[in-house]
């Protein structure tokens, strides 16, 4: 029974930590119960560090940790040999099958061309992918391999056995998918079926070759539906509801029908073994989205899904000796995920250094994942050099979100252009409000454009849709308004929420004002909008890349990158702007950006990274010199002066939130909003006319010093005016040296001979460079150090050009 002095604490592990950042010890809280700890979120295992260095001070207090399928060993050995309670819970039997036995059971034959999955017409490159032989095998393929080569199964049949030898551990095998089924509703008693599969690809690929099938799209005998993260609420209703009387119901779902929802009328599961899993590759600094084999505790909870009401049957379409491989349980979230928010909160609790709290966890992240996230927060200002909050760290640790989200938030207050800000954070805090039906992807496509209104932002778009339907609303007319433009209404909902809830926050802490108009003064100025996205979003950035015939898009870390398909963007045949800037990027078979908004040079210079000067005079340089600007150096005096300017009055408002920027740096201000709605994207910071001859001792020396690389240099310059990059062609000379030529726009430079291939082509690039501006041997003066001028040869190239698009129009 309860006693007297007993408080219990129930609740979500993200309000405990946050109680905890405000009373370190947990002040008149005597027990402490903590649901659910086996999912080993980000919050649930910082809460454990925060609880295991509470315990020693409060020894009166009592943490209850629980979990239908915890790996209870080693969390009682994480809590010094804590005592283990077993409370036995009750489900029906489930017969697991695994491949062997569905093979027996079906009499289907593998064959090396039945398991290539058919994804349409639309992804011929990803069949045929799986035709391709893999040219390395990743660890866990090699693993299968070894466990199969090891198991004789001589208890099956030689047919059963001559199957599983062509089995491949590649594809999610739809055929095998459809054959089962197929056993199903023909041979077993009636239940609804659940069907694992990784995604919404998958999903949609797998629903229509069963709809082409004579039984199982045969609407009279099957009720066919899905259960994914991204369906309307129509829809997920729809899963849960008992289907008529002599048809059977098939729901094709991913791992969120493991835990997150419960089917009552589910009888048979079948489970290909993989998920769709975010991982984070700290090398490369970029999370990656690709399927990947669950663990034995996922195997069985998705076998429980169909013992919840009555005896099941479940189907492991992997071998069992395969599935006694499998991890036991899944990787913390802590170890495959990047660590920003993590380590701001860290900070918050002032708990000293960052890595040596995070070594203190049940499983700690690796270090240079770590170092990855402390560098971020670094960068964007909420960390001094010394690892020290800053007074944006401060404001940022209040905010429940992302740091960059926080930062854009932050930034939308101080510049009073708060209300579209609000609504593009509290939206890239939930899920994507734009819903993608596979049979409607062109309409809901459109739908989506509608909104950007061309001027190439998907957060602009979210901001019309979300006050579209705030309009629709007011007028009773919301439904129609979501469902006309394919508009997810839940998510507008909690849209709507979170931006309460921010609204709150920020004014609580003196940022904004009462008076919501004095907020959004500048609200209507798009520009300005733009520049506040770029400040929270950076450091993702991507170049964008126009060639004589299309466009591509890179970033410093990944090389080309792709924009996702449901981007407004990846609509357009060009875009005016050198830059996007995007807020999530993921991997999958290559680098995804989502959401991106195009911006002029003059916002990144003013609203990106810290700028350094380059060699040449008028040379801007961010990102270690991925991003670089060329101007008159003049121009980048006074852009360098306004950015330093403009820093220091940000800086002066986070200290004094009381301070009205508009006031005390009045022409400032003024400058600026000017600079960022005047840049027209001329290209201008590229080939910028300058005062003064290039006269310097060695055109070597000029092109190289300061670390600088003459080949990326020479690319930059032709390909931010719209040309193809240059070629190189190298030539292995007798004298064992070798001779590069480079070409571009119908031109030809040699370089002097040298002792390597890179070498040549460097000589080759700096010969180019020489000439583009204006540094040929025969015109130096070597007592004159004035900086290279980009203004004859470069505008004779760009006439070329402008002619040429002349003659082609």
């Amino acid at each position: 029974m309860r006693g007297k002095n007993t408080h219990l604490l129930f609740c979500t592990s993200g309000i405990l930590l946050r109680r905890l950042l405000s009373d370190r010890n947990l002040n008149g809280v005597t027990h402490v119960f903590v649901d659910e700890i086996h999912e080993r979120g980000m919050n649930e295992d910082f809460l454990l560090i925060v609880l295991k260095d509470l315990l020693p001070r409060r020894q009166d207090l009592r943490l209850i940790l629980m979990s239908a399928t915890l790996n209870a060993e080693l969390f009682s050995n994480y809590f010094g040999g804590a005592p283990k309670i077993h409370i036995p819970g009750f489900t029906y039997p489930v017969n697991a099958h695994f491949l062997e036995d569905v093979l027996e059971m079906t009499g289907y034959k593998l064959t090396s061309f039945n398991q290539i999955d058919d994804y349409g017409q639309e992804k011929v490159w990803k069949t045929q992918k799986q035709l391709a032989p893999r040219k390395r095998k990743n660890q866990i393929a090699s693993l299968v391999e070894d466990t199969l080569n090891k198991s004789s199964f001589e208890n099956y049949s030689s047919r059963v056995r001559d199957s599983l030898a062509y089995w491949t551990s590649d594809g999610i095998g739809f055929n095998l998918i459809e054959a089962v089924l197929c056993h199903i509703c023909r041979k077993e008693r009636p239940g609804a079926v659940l069907v694992f599969m990784t995604g919404w690809e998958d999903i949609s690929c797998l629903r229509d070759q069963l709809k082409a099938h004579p039984l199982l799209g045969d609407p009279n005998r099957v009720l066919l539906l899905t259960c994914h993260g991204s369906m309307a609420t129509s829809e997920q209703k729809l899963i849960f509801e008992r289907p008529p009387p002599n048809i059977r119901k098939i729901v094709l779902a991913t791992n969120m029908a493991e835990a997150s929802i419960t089917i009552n009328d589910i009888v048979f599961v079948v489970d290909c073994g993989k998920a769709k899993e975010t991982t984070y590759d700290a090398l490369n600094n970029t999370p990656c989205l690709l399927p990947s084999w669950i663990s034995q505790a996922s195997a069985r909870q998705r076998r429980g899904r169909a013992g919840r009401v009555q005896p099941g049957e479940c189907y492991h379409l992997y071998p069992k000796c395969v599935y006694e491989a499998f991890a036991e349980y899944q990787l913390p979230e802590l170890l495959r995920t990047p660590l920003n928010s993590l380590c701001l909160q860290i900070k918050s609790l002032q708990v000293g250094s960052i890595a040596e709290f995070l070594s203190a966890a049940l499983q700690p992240p690796e270090p240079l994942a770590v170092q990855n996230a402390i560098d971020f927060l670094k960068m964007i200002g909420a960390l001094n050099e010394k690892e020290n909050l800053t007074n944006l760290g401060k404001y940022l640790s209040m905010l429940p979100v992302d740091p960059k989200l926080g930062k854009m938030l932050i930034m939308g207050a101080i510049f009073r252009c708060f209300d579209p800000v609000l609504t593009i954070v509290s939206g890239l805090s939930v899920r994507d409000p734009f819903l993608l039906p596979q049979d409607k992807k062109d309409l809901a496509g459109t739908a989506k454009s509608r909104f950007s209104a061309k001027d190439y932002s998907d957060h602009m778009a979210l901001v019309r849709a979300y006050e579209g339907w705030k309009d629709a609303e007011r007028e009773g007319s919301a439904y129609e308004y979501c469902w006309r433009n394919f508009l997810s209404a839940q998510t507008l909902q909690a849209i709507h929420s979170l931006r309460k809830q921010f609204n709150f926050i920020l004014r609580d802490a003196g940022l904004i004002d009462v008076d919501a108009g004095a907020n959004n003064r500048l609200s209507h100025n798009q520009s300005l909008v733009r520049a506040i996205i770029c400040s929270g979003l950076y450091p993702g950035i991507a170049s964008v890349v126009h060639r004589e015939t299309s466009m591509s898009f890179k970033t410093m870390d990944d090389g080309q990158v792709l924009l996702y398909a449901n981007s407004v963007n990846a609509r357009y045949q060009t875009i005016p702007f050198p830059w996007l800037v995007f807020g999530e990027k993921v991997k999958v078979n290559t680098v995804f950006i989502r959401d991106s908004t195009g911006v002029s040079d003059s916002i990144l210079i003013l609203f990106g990274g810290a700028l350094s000067c380059g060699v040449q005079a008028g040379h801007l340089k961010m990102l270690h010199g991925y991003v670089d600007f060329f101007m008159d150096p003049s121009l980048a005096e006074c852009y360098l002066k306004l950015k330093e300017e403009l820093v220091n009055l940000i800086q002066e408002k986070l200290q004094d939130p009381t301070l009205d920027i508009y006031k005390e740096g009045k022409y400032l201000l003024l400058a600026v909003q000017e600079l960022v709605s005047g840049d027209q994207c001329e290209g201008r910071f590229v080939f910028g006319r300058e005062s003064k001859k290039p006269k310097e001792s060695s055109e070597n020396s000029r092109f190289t010093k300061d670390g600088t690389n003459p080949k990326s240099l020479l690319q930059t310059l032709l390909m931010r005016a719209g040309h193809s990059p240059p070629k190189y062609k190298t030539k292995h000379l007798k004298t064992n040296e070798f001779r590069a030529l480079v070409e571009f726009k119908g031109m030809q430079f040699v370089g002097k001979p040298r002792k390597n291939k890179q070498l040549a082509e460097r000589d080759a690039a700096i010969e180019a460079l020489a000439w583009l501006t204006h540094t040929s041997e025969n015109n130096q003066d070597e007592h004159n150090d004035s900086p290279p001028d980009v203004t004859d040869n470069m505008l004779k190239l760009l006439g070329k050009r402008r002619r040429s698009k002349r003659n082609s129009g």
